[in-house]
């Protein structure tokens, strides 16, 4: 399963809850709510951060006024979470019994070439 978005910011283990985007022709630092995807040049940021960021002496914050809400879980977290669960109610299969192993009759596995090497098979 997918892990949520954290924060951007060294050493913050807090969700992203808020995408920063820079417009740099229009000197401009846009905070906005977080984007459906992480893209290259964005930064995921968790709400303190978000509420806290100052731009560069002559650079305009733009930022989101309404409230910075973590996202809702995706259809693909709900699919890795059930496939999860049917893994883990799987039985584990059982090894053979000894009357099995000393029924069968173990056969050599064939030795294999490539090129000049050969592969020989370790003996038991």
């Amino acid at each position: 399963m997918r892990s949520p978005r954290r924060c951007s910011r060294n050493g913050c283990p807090r969700q992203a809850v808020a995408t920063l985007t820079y417009v740099y022709n229009e000197s401009t630092a846009v905070v906005g709510p977080l984007a459906a995807f992480a893209e290259p040049h964005t930064y995921d940021l968790c709400e303190p951060h978000a509420r806290s960021l100052t731009a560069p002496r002559g650079w305009e914050v733009v930022r989101h006024e309404g409230e910075f809400e973590p996202p809702p879980p995706t259809t693909d977290d709900l699919v890795a979470l059930a496939e999860a669960v049917r893994e883990a109610a799987r039985p584990a299969p059982r090894p053979p019994s000894d009357a099995q192993t000393q029924n069968a009759h173990p056969t050599p596995p064939p030795t294999s070439r490539r090129g000049h090497l050969r592969v020989i098979p370790p003996t038991h």
